[in-house]
Formats: structure tokens, C-alpha cells, sequence
């Protein structure tokens, strides 16, 4: 007699039963994101044990609709350069913190930065600090918790986020912040307020299998004037995870949400050093008005794996935007920078640069798109965007685009290149005595040092060169070994 077991066996040719093959483990596509919590019976749960209000519920559940349908890249340009396969973020689970509040242990402790006008520190999902100058309050600048403008104004919250904001509706990882967002910094200055010194803002992090999803929603009214540095970097326990091979992976999302009236001016410079086992999504996305500026300086030193997008709209006349974005990256780190810049108002300025430098078996991807519409006349624009591979192994591509509805511009231009060091550069330098391992290092950080001359906070700017000095050291030692 023979069982369904025994017809199901498989046999070689002599008749031996053999045993089954084991399964194999599906190979990770690219563009697949394999976080488990980004379902509707996750969100409406959670949104249920906060008794959010039903607007916010709605919102949410709009945002996942976007977030299933879209693809991970919109810009058929852009498709085949998103790399997720680094990203195993199977176990993370979001943080259970309410997003009302800041996490249990007291009130955030005030205390401010020597040479700031404003401070709030979060780590993890606690609220650690969180104070401003005399002269702010004053001013009636306002930096709260998202929770604690919810509890305040309600209807503030519900006018600042409800719609989606200022995220741009077309990319499916916007959906994702905007649905499953758990914490959130508000920072608003009223008309005719100018700070003399910046507002810091700082995201620690990186416990493993723990997901923290943001927003920050920055607002100036006109003629306000603000410098802003964002520092993300470890917290204790991101710290002793990311030093741990092989330790879990945790999730960060966060966006800069901004906002200028007429004539307004912004500064924001972000140094990003979060350990080796966060894969982390920014977006910052700006709508300039009348007379206004941005002023961006960003840069991207830490992650196992990071993508950042950044969405300039100048809807206003006689609008500017600077724009710098710097990689130093080592090991088998991925980084994905996206740039967007769309002109609409007369005679609006952009210019934007991105520059990757690359030790060991790093990647990156630069990528960018500057649209003029035809309302744009009288624009001037330009991007750039550099690789500097430092090894045989690492891997840069650059892709700057332009899209020109309009025929009377000032300039449109864009201009890239990828290559190792300029071999004249460092004739030059050891011709002058200097060793050549030193000369290698005083032209890789002379290429990055465009980002860290804008940071506003001298504190700041001596720590972006520290990390820099840390980074070439800690290639060095990888490419000895």
C-alpha cells in the first residue's frame, strides 16, 4: 500500500527516496521595503489606543492609500537606482509612545546650547530637552511638540498637517511618513521676527527593531528671519548597537516641512550620523514665497542606508534657493540623494550642488531635476552634481536633468562628473613638501567643505570636522587592513 507521503517523495533514477529540497528564501527586489507594520488594521489599531480624532484617522488612512499605490520611484528617470536590498527591517516595530506627549520620566529638562536661541533634543521617542531663549518667547516664536500643539490648538494641529501638508503627493515614501507618523517638533516665527542666533533641533537614536517616523513643520512668517541645525545622531543604546555586527536594525523618517512668506529668509544646516544599523527616509520640502529664500547645507555621514529627497517650489517672485548636499561614505554604506527644484515665479534663482565622496565599497546615487515652468521667466538655475571615489570598489552615479518650459531664462544648466582624486591636485600638493596620504585627506575635505562653512553654530561646525577628520581616519585603517 502506498501513502500520499510515499507518492509525494521524490526518488533518483535507482528508485532511492531522496530528501525534499529546502525552500529557498525569496531574493529581496531592490524596490522591495519590508517593514510589517505599514498595513490598515496596524494603523486604525494604533490610531484607536491614542482616541485620535477622526480627521487625523482619515488623513492617515488617505496617506496609506498613497503610500500602496505608488511606486518607490515616480521619476522613470530615477526607477532603477533605488537600492533597498541593505534594509531588513522585518522586526521593527514603531515605537508605542502616544504621539501627544513626550515619552514617560517628567517634564523635558530646559537648557540651551551655548550660542542658541532654541533647543529641543529627542531621543528616541522621548522629549529629552526642549527651551528657548527669553528673547524668542518674547518674539513669539513657538517650538513645541506636535502632541503639545495638539493638546494646546487642536485646530492649529489640524490646519498644519490635515491634507498632507507641504509632502509632496507623488512619492510613496512621503505616504508612509504621513500615515504612520509618531512624533513631531512644530517651529513657527510670526512676521518681522529675525533670531540673531539658530534653533537647534537634534534626533538621537538607533535601537534595534525600532521604528521613529517624524515631522517637523517649520513656518516664517514675512520678513522673518531663522538658522536652523538639525543633528541626527546616536543615542547611548543606538550607539552600542551600531558598534555590534550583525545587531538589529532600527527605522528613522523624518521630514522638514517649510514654509516662508514674503521676503522671509531660512538657513538650515543638518549633519546626519546615525549609527551603522539605521536605514533612515528624509524628506524636506520648501515653498518659498515673494522675495524669500532657503538655504540649505546638508550633510549625510552616517546610516547603514539612507534616502533623502529634497523639493524646492519657488512659487514667489524674485525666490532663491542654495542648496548643498554632501556624502562621505565608507564601508558598504548606500546613500540616495534626491533633488527636485521646480521654478514658477519670475526671475527665481536656484542653485544647487551635491558632492559624494567614497571610500571602501560605498555607493551613491545623485539625482536631480530642475523644472521651469512656463510662468518662470527670467529664471536663473543651476545644478551640479560630483563623485569622488576614493577606492576601486566604490560606486558613484550622477544624474542631473533639466525640464525648461519657458525660453527666456538667465541660465539653465547643469553639469556632473564622477572620477577619483585629480591627480594634479595631489602632484601640486606633495610638490610642496606635504606627505601624500595628507594631501589625499586635505583635498577630500576641502572638496566637502562647502557644507561645513554654512553651518551657522560654531559648536556645530567644529563637530561636522571632527566627524569628517573620523571618517578619513577610519578609512585609512580599513584600507590598511
Amino acid at each position: 500500500m502506498t501513502t500520499p507521503a510515499d507518492e509525494a517523495a521524490p526518488t533518483s533514477p535507482a528508485g532511492v527516496a531522496r530528501a525534499p529540497r529546502p525552500s529557498r528564501t525569496p531574493r529581496q527586489a531592490p524596490t522591495d521595503l519590508t517593514l510589517t507594520f505599514t498595513d490598515e488594521a496596524s494603523l486604525r489599531a494604533r490610531s484607536e489606543a491614542l482616541a485620535e480624532p477622526e480627521w487625523l484617522l482619515a488623513d492617515r488612512l488617505e496617506a496609506l492609500a498613497r503610500f500602496e499605490s505608488l511606486p518607490m520611484e515616480s521619476n522613470r528617470l530615477y526607477t532603477t537606482y533605488i537600492d533597498l536590498r541593505t534594509a531588513t527591517l522585518g522586526d521593527v516595530v514603531p515605537y508605542p509612545t502616544p504621539a501627544s506627549g513626550p515619552a514617560p520620566g517628567g517634564e523635558p529638562a530646559a537648557g540651551l546650547p551655548d550660542g542658541a536661541d532654541g533647543f529641543i533634543e529627542l531621543r528616541e521617542d522621548g522629549v529629552a530637552a526642549l527651551a528657548l531663549s527669553a528673547a524668542a518667547r518674547a518674539a513669539g516664536v513657538v517650538l513645541e511638540t506636535l502632541g503639545a500643539t495638539g493638546r494646546r490648538d487642536p485646530a492649529l494641529l489640524r490646519a498644519q498637517i490635515e491634507g498632507g501638508s507641504l509632502l509632496p503627493d507623488d512619492d510613496r515614501l512621503a505616504g508612509l511618513t504621513r500615515a504612520f507618523w509618531n512624533q513631531g517638533v512644530l517651529l513657527q516665527v510670526p512676521d518681522g521676527v529675525r533670531l540673531e542666533r539658530p534653533i537647534v533641533i537634534r534626533w538621537a537614536l538607533g535601537a534595534p527593531d525600532r521604528a521613529l517616523v517624524t515631522r517637523t513643520l517649520v513656518s516664517l512668517g514675512e520678513d522673518a528671519g531663522l538658522s536652523l541645525v538639525e543633528e541626527l545622531e546616536a543615542s547611548d543604546v543606538g550607539a552600542a548597537a551600531g558598534s555590534v555586527r550583525g545587531a538589529g536594525q532600527a527605522f528613522f523618517a523624518g521630514t522638514a516641512e517649510v514654509s516662508l512668506g514674503r521676503g522671509a529668509n531660512l538657513s538650515v544646516a543638518s549633519l546626519q550620523d546615525f549609527p551603522g544599523n539605521v536605514v533612515a527616509f528624509q524628506h524636506r520640502f520648501a515653498r518659498i514665497g515673494q522675495a524669500a529664500s532657503v538655504h540649505w547645507a546638508l550633510a549625510q555621514l552616517g546610516t547603514r542606508l539612507i534616502r533623502s529627497r529634497v523639493d524646492n517650489r519657488l512659487e514667489g517672485d524674485n525666490s532663491a534657493v542654495e542648496q548643498v548636499e554632501i556624502v562621505f561614505g565608507g564601508g558598504d554604506q548606500v546613500f540616495d540623494l534626491t533633488s527636485y527644484t521646480r521654478h514658477i515665479g519670475r526671475n527665481t534663482t536656484g542653485n544647487l550642488l551635491s558632492k559624494g565622496a567614497l571610500q571602501d565599497a560605498a555607493r551613491t546615487y545623485m539625482k536631480g531635476l530642475i523644472t521651469i515652468d512656463r510662468s518662470a521667466v527670467g529664471t536663473d538655475s543651476f545644478l551640479g552634481e560630483f563623485g569622488m571615489n576614493l577606492s576601486k570598489e566604490a560606486r558613484s552615479v550622477a544624474i542631473p536633468s533639466l525640464e525648461i518650459d519657458q525660453p527666456d531664462c538667465r541660465r539653465a544648466a547643469h553639469s556632473s562628473s564622477v572620477g577619483p582624486i585629480d591627480e594634479s591636485q595631489l602632484f601640486y600638493l606633495e610638490t610642496r613638501g606635504i606627505p601624500p596620504d595628507e594631501a589625499r585627506k586635505f583635498i577630500v575635505l576641502g572638496f566637502l567643505e562647502p557644507v561645513v562653512a554654512r553651518v551657522p553654530l560654531a559648536e556645530a561646525q567644529d563637530r561636522l570636522r571632527e566627524l569628517l577628520e573620523e571618517k578619513w581616519a577610519a578609512g585609512r585603517r580599513s584600507a590598511v587592513a
